[in-house]
């Protein structure tokens, strides 16, 4: 049994429905902005979404979609670092345009989490940059002082399903798995936070409803607000309606 101290937050899918309307479309621009012909539907993308982070999804994508695709012989990973510098271009101008808004609850909870005295974080496979624009655009500009420890792309070797990002964070704050509580959206996201011995919470979205999520604390619908209740997919969250404080507190009295 643990005393929660800390809420770490994955971003893409958990934070704000980033993917569908966010990363995907900015990737397609990206690709048009240097000739490609590639177009990544919203059915193409959610196959995608299997690999973590967005360089690694360039080259799983002209692995297994595109083998013949005309590209540099010599240096794949630039080719699509160059690529992913460019479609983070496009995510920001997004986010710029208030095309990519919080999930509903969110930034309640996090008001919430902060007046109790929680710390926060967050543990994500998508670059520092593009967590920086979330929180300043959807958020409000000094929303990334609230979070203790940004863990984001590349500062771990090994990225979800692997636990690193979540023990690279745990290190961090000097805190114990049991002190803390996880909001993932994904299956990889979970197995990661699980891995890490970390109780977890699941909110799904469109491209995640059907993964696999064993071994989550509870699995809802949405983070919910007063008048906006969740859905609970599994797990019990007794005679709440939505994700607040006490909720979390009890589900990690619950280990």
């Amino acid at each position: 049994m643990g005393e929660l101290a800390a809420v770490l937050f994955d971003v893409d899918g958990t934070l704000a429905d980033t993917e569908r309307n966010g990363h995907r479309v900015a990737f397609n621009r990206a690709f048009a902005d240097v000739g490609l012909d590639w177009s990544w539907s919203e059915q193409l993308y959610g196959e995608l979404l299997a690999v973590s982070g967005g360089k690694e999804r360039i080259l799983y994508y002209l692995e297994r979609f595109r083998p013949d695709a005309e590209r540099p012989a010599d240096d794949l990973p630039g080719f699509a670092a160059k690529l992913h510098v460019e479609k983070n271009r496009h995510y920001k101008q997004l986010l710029a345009e208030g095309a990519i808004p919080l999930r509903t609850g969110v930034k309640r909870l996090l008001q919430e989490a902060r007046a109790e005295g929680l710390k926060l974080a967050i543990a994500t496979t998508t670059s520092p940059e593009n967590v920086s624009a979330l929180l300043h655009y959807a958020l409000e500009p000094a929303a990334e002082s609230w979070f203790e420890v940004i863990g984001a792309g590349d500062i771990v070797s090994a990225k979800k399903p692997a636990p690193d990002i979540y023990d690279y964070v745990l290190e961090q704050m000097k805190l114990k798995p049991e002190q803390c509580l996880v909001l993932e959206d994904s299956a990889n996201g979970v197995k990661s936070s699980l891995a890490a011995a970390i109780e977890t919470v699941v909110t799904v979205n469109m491209y995640t409803r059907d993964d696999d999520f064993s071994g989550a604390a509870l699995v809802v619908d949405q983070i919910g607000d007063p008048g906006q209740p969740f859905s609970v997919l599994s797990g019990s969250a007794g005679d709440a309606e939505y994700l607040d404080v006490p909720l979390m507190r009890c589900l990690l009295s619950r280990v």
